[in-house]
């Protein structure tokens, strides 16, 4: 590492990530002397609820806030319970004066949990999962626990291993981790998980990008990992066990000090289903991860913070084998793992003036390994890459405008060893090479420029943003990306009207995109087409509202369009499993989406959504590698449909809280089905390759995967409770039916995959 790089680990750390704010609460009695009291902040639109307590000089402060609006009560035996509305809509720390009345004396008005529902200033189609759900949320298998989430919103769709696709887009999507984005495929075959008992709250968006996003723009999850709020010391563990002898553990520490906060989490899993298989026997499918994250932040001065993460994260597993291959005894296993250092510094210039640099460094490798058993192919691999990331941005209030200006830029070594063996060579065309070696790394540079500004004015609400970005790796381009939103509120309707237009600019994979673009390559077949991976653009719109009906329950609808070119997909060397990024002319994507949220009443709470999707590509190919029919797909102008083409999604989930800290839940979905490629062998050869059970939920006539549904249960209840201290158990029962449910088909990546039969889980956590 550069000797200046090894420099800024000292004097920078973590804070706060992008969209998110800070609130200084000050209390005091009549008199003005201090008063030390609960605060506690609640927002239904953004699922958040946060308690502090003030220390003896009636100090509070509540940290990473999602800009929004909240309800504020403050609270002490012998004073007056005070509430009040605030809204969060800068970086900048918001003060706020609290006089404490004394009991008896006529308080704050006060003010509902329905205030706080409808966001007037949102101006894009943003949907939020709190504490609380990710508290309650189902057992997943490793690897998956915030996909699941994520899963869960309209416009998102889960496909086969964990891989999500938001509104009809092949592996563009961003996690923005406490301010840093991640933009590589961080599916549990790719990456190793974050975990989710160390996340604080998320926000996902599929529209309306502020400036400061780029490179990965199908959708952007922003990950809030948890903060502590108080003094001394905090955590939770937690244990599962369930079906697939799965086990999971997980911990989180924390202590804080009056300027300084610490803490250690760590988590470990295993089971016997970690990918999703591809027959019904679920053959060789064992898998393994383990995280662990230290995190320190200090207040130098009130307008001085710093803090540093370290984290470390790995998973072992199987491929799962067909039955062909199960019979001849092959065993590959891969395996992924990452270690990051982050890292920012904030300055308060001034009461609306905040700047901020962060960054991290950070490796991330993945290999695969095959046994001499192995059919039709012995494939190993091993590559991965490094990247330091720094960001430095200005946020400022003036009047009515919140502006926030910044750059960007990520350095980087890519690496890719590559090497297979024909096991049976009579699988493959006669010229195909015995054997094949690939060795190559390659340096990659990407910077951006951003400048954003948000309106205020009235029921209006407007956003403006340009970003230029700059990429080289296997090409070298650069793009200027206009972003515009605006909201309109009505008041006494509880409406809100909103859209937005993007531009995008969208880089390629990492994943074997060295592979994907060298000239060995062209050893391999006769007919081998090989073109340089190009960057995505695209231009995406969307329109929609959001509405209170009855003053409680809140309709969001929209309706987007995207219309791309140089789209970006994966294709699969030979039969190996090893993916690379390819791209085709042009894209047509369309949709609507509708979510109806009920917030808790008479103990009944629930959400309801759905999604509809028209997803078209058009050829010829722009770039990749083809290794079959490679100058056929040059010439091609046929028009396809894209394989996260699901016309119809409905999911929903009722709550029924029955004691304190005790629910029950009921959820539901039902997918209209994929569409699956040309499936060249006869269905009889398909019934001897995956059976019949499996056969039978593919439609050859439609082209699609047939319809599937699950329902899930899950409860909980706290078992004992002493001040702080909370021991709950919850269990659950997933695809409650032991529906068979088939999730691809013959597809050249994802291939054919079978979702979970029934299985049960119970989870123990103790809060402290």
């Amino acid at each position: 590492m550069p000797h200046w790089a090894f420099a800024l680990l000292f004097v920078l750390g973590q804070f706060s990530q992008s969209n998110t704010g800070e609130l200084r609460v000050v209390l005091t009695d009549p008199g003005g002397l201090p008063v030390s009291a609960t605060v506690e902040l609640f927002s239904e639109a953004n699922q958040l609820r946060q308690s502090v307590e003030a220390d003896a000089q009636g100090r509070a402060t509540a940290r990473r806030l999602p800009f929004g609006r909240y309800r504020l009560t403050a609270s002490r035996a012998g004073f007056a319970p005070f509430s009040a509305l605030i809204e969060i809509r800068s970086a900048a720390p918001s003060a706020y004066p609290i006089v404490l009345a004394l009991a008896g004396v006529q308080a704050q008005v006060t003010v509902s949990a329905a205030d706080t529902m409808l966001d007037a200033r949102r101006t894009s189609a943003a949907h939020r999962i709190g504490a609380e759900t990710l508290e309650q949320r189902t057992t997943a298998l490793p690897g998956r626990s915030l996909s699941e989430l994520v899963n869960s919103q309209p416009g998102w769709l889960l496909e086969a291993n964990g891989i999500l696709h938001p509104r009809g887009s092949e592996y563009q999507t961003q996690y923005v981790v406490d301010g840093l984005p991640m933009t590589e495929n961080r599916s549990p075959a790719f990456a190793p998980d974050f975990g989710g008992d160390d996340v604080h709250a998320m926000n996902i968006l599929t529209g309306g990008f502020p400036a400061e996003y780029g490179r990965k723009l199908g959708g952007v999850i922003e990950v809030v990992t948890t903060t502590q709020s108080r003094r001394g010391p905090g955590g939770v563990i937690a244990t599962s066990a369930g079906s697939f002898d799965t086990k999971s553990g997980d911990a989180l520490a924390q202590y804080g000090w009056p300027r300084t906060t610490a803490s250690i989490a760590a988590a470990t899993a295993v089971t016997d289903r970690y990918l999703d298989p591809p027959v019904e026997e679920n053959f060789t499918n064992r898998g393994s991860t383990s995280n662990v994250g230290v995190r320190v932040e200090h207040d130098f001065t009130s307008s001085d913070r710093a803090g540093l993460t370290l984290r470390r994260a790995q998973a072992r597993f199987l491929v799962p084998n067909e039955q062909v291959q199960e019979a001849a005894g092959q065993r590959q296993d891969r395996s992924s793992a990452e270690t990051a250092a982050q890292f920012s510094y904030q300055r308060l210039v001034s009461a609306n003036l905040v700047g901020d640099i962060r960054g991290m460094v950070r490796d991330v490798s993945a290999a695969l390994w095959s046994n001499s058993q192995s059919t039709p192919i012995e494939a190993e691999q091993d590559r991965g890459f490094r990247e330091l990331y720094l960001k430095g941005a200005v946020s400022a209030t003036v009047g009515v405008h919140e502006i926030k200006a910044g750059g960007d830029v990520s350095v980087g070594t890519v690496r890719e060893r590559f090497a297979y063996r024909l096991s049976d060579p009579d699988l493959f065309d006669s010229g195909t090479p015995a054997a094949f070696t690939f060795d190559e790394r390659r340096r990659n540079s990407e910077q951006a420029l951003f400048l954003q500004d948000q309106v205020r004015a009235g029921p209006w609400t407007i956003s403006g943003g340009l970003r230029w970005d700059q990429y080289r790796l296997a090409v070298r381009d650069r793009a200027l990306s206009p972003r515009a939103a605006l909201a309109w509120s009505w008041p006494e309707a509880d409406l809100v009207l909103r859209a937005s237009y993007d531009r995008a600019f969208q880089t390629p994979a990492f994943e074997n995109l060295l592979l994907a673009s060298s000239d060995s390559v062209e050893t391999l077949d006769d007919d081998v087409v090989r073109l340089p991976v190009p960057a995505s653009h695209g231009n995406f719109y969307e329109a929609g509202l959001s509405k209170l009906l009855f003053g409680r329950i809140r309709l969001d609808a929209t309706h987007f369009s995207r219309q791309m070119r140089d789209v970006a997909d994966d294709d699969v060397l030979l039969n190996t499993g090893v993916s690379f990024p390819v791209a085709f002319s042009s894209a047509d994507i369309r949709g609507t989406e509708l979510k109806v949220d009920v917030p808790p009443w008479r103990n009944v709470s629930g959400s309801l959504s759905y999604s509809h999707l028209r997803a078209v590509g058009d050829l010829p190919v722009t770039g990749g590698l083809f290794l079959e029919g490679g100058t056929e797909l040059l010439q091609s102008r046929e028009r396809f449909t894209i394989s996260q083409d699901q016309r119809h999604t409905l999911r929903g989930r009722v709550s029924y809280a029955y004691a304190e800290g005790g629910w029950m839940a009921l959820e539901a979905a039902y997918g209209s089905g994929l569409p699956f490629e040309d499936f060249d062998d006869e269905p009889a050869e398909a019934v001897e390759q995956f059976g019949t059970r499996v056969v039978d939920r593919v439609n050859f006539e439609t082209g699609r995967v047939r319809p599937n549904f699950s329902l899930d249960v899950s409860g909980g209840l706290v078992v004992a409770r002493k001040g702080r201290q909370r021991l709950r158990l919850q269990a659950e029962v997933r695809n409650l039916t032991d529906r068979l449910d088939v999730i691809n088909f013959a597809g050249l990546f994802s291939g054919t995959a079978i979702a979970p039969p029934r299985s049960f889980a119970l989870r123990l956590r103790v809060d402290f």
